[in-house]
């Protein structure tokens, strides 16, 4: 049977998956408003799903993990990504995205977050390849779901030529390769030009694994440019979507009017508290500085908006601003 992964456009175009943004609030209006050709959630810790859902079932009481989770099917195809540095906890991650429906499941081999390298987890697992081939086989002994990595080019320094055999070897459905190595972080540009060496890696390899590049694409025009000039089967895009919901759909930012932003934002504050058990609203209000902005009234709006503390409070700014909702 096939797996979405290959019946896929090429070249596809995948929402990046990141903290505290692409969560269940989220991904349903980048669904409805401009839908990618995959969604990722959140990273969410295997370990962290086992034992709280051990303890919740004890306890008779909902897993707080679970909301980072939950998806509606307009967001299909949708892979669930978790992160470990243990086999066991990534096949019951693996387990867990079957029951729950997912598409497809993605292991984190790229978060620079020293907390989850200290579990032999993210990008730490570059400097632990054995250990990331084992985590690969967990996934797929343990669920039908293709299992997919997202990575980096290398931990200090890159490492492609001996680091992208080892993972195809492993032959995940994809890989999607963030172009900075884990030293890098965001503090350089990433290079595009390691994307094309990966790719004639996998060719030379006669492996059917999908390259996805990611890193610095700005919008879908030059997302199509980077996967011509390096032969990638699919880009994924990241910070691109904040404020953008639109991004996916080709319209460009600049056509966007300030209602528009306005009553996007406000459906998302309202996606926001539905989420159970809630997030504090002060999380959300990194959107607001991303919506609000780009005309002449949006720095006075924003300073107002940031005051609020509810989905509700924020609607009534809105609609007081006079703008043709």
């Amino acid at each position: 049977m096939q797996s979405f992964w290959e019946k896929l456009p090429k070249p596809f175009f995948a929402l990046a998956p990141m903290a505290d943004v692409t969560d269940a609030a989220f991904r349903p209006l980048i669904a409805k408003y401009g839908k990618p050709d995959v969604l990722f959630t959140e990273f969410v810790s295997a370990d962290g799903l086992f034992h709280t859902r051990e303890r919740a079932k004890v306890k008779d009481e909902e897993n707080p993990l679970m909301r980072d989770v939950k998806f509606s099917e307009i967001e299909r195809p949708i892979v669930m990504q978790i992160f470990s540095g243990k086999p066991a906890m990534i096949a019951y991650g693996a387990k867990l995205a079957q029951e729950l429906g997912f598409d497809g499941v993605d292991i984190n081999m790229g978060c620079p977050d020293r907390t989850i390298e200290k579990q032999s987890a993210g990008a730490a697992l570059i400097k632990h390849p054995e250990l990331a081939l084992e985590l690969i086989r967990a996934a797929q002994e343990a669920s039908p779901l293709p299992v997919s990595v997202k990575t980096r080019v290398g931990y200090h320094y890159e490492i492609l030529d001996e680091w992208i055999p080892l993972l195809l070897s492993g032959e995940p459905s994809a890989i999607a390769i963030h172009l900075r190595t884990r030293k890098e972080m965001s503090s350089v540009p990433a290079d595009w030009g390691l994307m094309k060496r990966a790719v004639a890696l996998r060719d030379r390899a006669g492996s059917k694994t999908l390259m996805i590049g990611n890193g610095d694409v700005k919008d879908l025009e030059e997302a199509r440019v980077k996967a011509a000039e390096s032969g990638a089967d699919g880009v994924m895009l990241g910070r691109a979507i904040f404020g953008n919901p639109w991004l996916f759909s080709g319209r460009p930012a600049s056509g966007i009017t300030p209602a528009e932003k306005l009553v996007a934002l406000a459906e998302l504050a309202h996606n926001f508290e539905k989420l159970s058990p809630p997030k504090s609203f002060a999380t959300f209000k990194k959107h607001i500085k991303a919506f609000v902005s780009g005309w002449p009234e949006a720095a006075e709006l924003r300073t107002r908006l940031m005051d609020v503390t509810s989905a509700e409070a924020l609607s009534a700014v809105v609609q007081a601003t006079g703008l043709d909702l």
